[in-house]
């Protein structure tokens, strides 16, 4: 979709969804994880998709990730109809457009934290400094200990550094701070949020905890496999003002 701008020239969102739908078959069973998804996202933004357990979140995500396929609609990304690459150009558009934060953090128990990042820069086209990444993550006294060594909050910080030393177009986090308690995961928040502003990166944080829409830029609600509402907050709140 093409808005206009206060110029008068069209501007085109930086991630478009047209109309997606996800239909998993098992046999003769089929499972509709998705129909009739719709939304913009501008570059630089902060969002967060939110809603309720088997809502269709995660899905969602997989399809903008390129980590599964669509069944119906279109995604564009940054003018690049994402949703219509073959299997060698969707490896490519993971291996250098996206940036993955999980629930879990996946790192490699015999491999330092350094290690970790510097095994993702290998195959990115123009990534960034592993060393500077742990460092603007708070983790320069860390960057030789083993994930074992590592505290949850620890881990996680060393995942999204090995997200952003890819220099991504764009950071997915699916439940980033499912995993840990309270005060660590308002720190993951923070930096995530911290994080978008400085680079202007455009980062998308999946959760089911309502709360968290506060520090957004745009809200994107999913029930029942479709988006029920978008919203842009005009102000978003600093993560540290919001409590749940």
């Amino acid at each position: 979709m093409m808005k206009m701008e206060k110029t008068g020239v069209c501007a085109v969102a930086f991630i478009e969804f047209h109309n997606v739908g996800k239909t998993y078959r098992t046999g003769e069973v089929e499972i509709q994880a998705l129909h009739d998804v719709s939304f913009e996202i501008e570059k630089g933004e902060l969002v967060v998709i939110v809603g309720p357990s088997g809502a269709g979140k995660t899905t969602l995500l997989n399809i903008l990730g390129g980590m599964d396929t669509l069944t119906t609609g279109k995604v564009v990304l940054d003018g690049r109809e994402v949703s219509g690459l073959n299997k060698k150009q969707m490896t490519e558009y993971r291996r250098h457009d996206v940036g993955f934060v999980f629930q879990f953090y996946n790192l490699i128990g015999n491999l330092t934290a350094l290690e970790n990042v510097e095994l993702a820069n290998q195959i990115c086209k123009d990534p960034l400094n592993a060393e500077q990444i742990l460092t603007d993550v708070g983790l320069q006294a860390r960057m030789k200990n083993f994930p074992s060594q590592l505290s949850g909050g620890e881990q996680q910080r060393v995942a999204i550094a090995r997200a952003l030393a890819k220099n991504p177009k764009l950071l997915l986090c699916d439940e980033p701070t499912g995993a840990l308690d309270y005060q660590t995961g308002k720190a993951i928040l923070q930096l995530l949020q911290d994080t978008g502003r400085r680079t202007g990166m455009t980062v998308i944080i999946i959760t089911h905890n309502g709360a968290l829409t506060a520090m957004a830029d745009r809200v994107i609600k999913v029930r029942s496999g479709t988006v029920s509402s978008v919203q842009r907050n005009e102000n978003p709140q600093n993560i540290a003002e919001i409590e749940w």
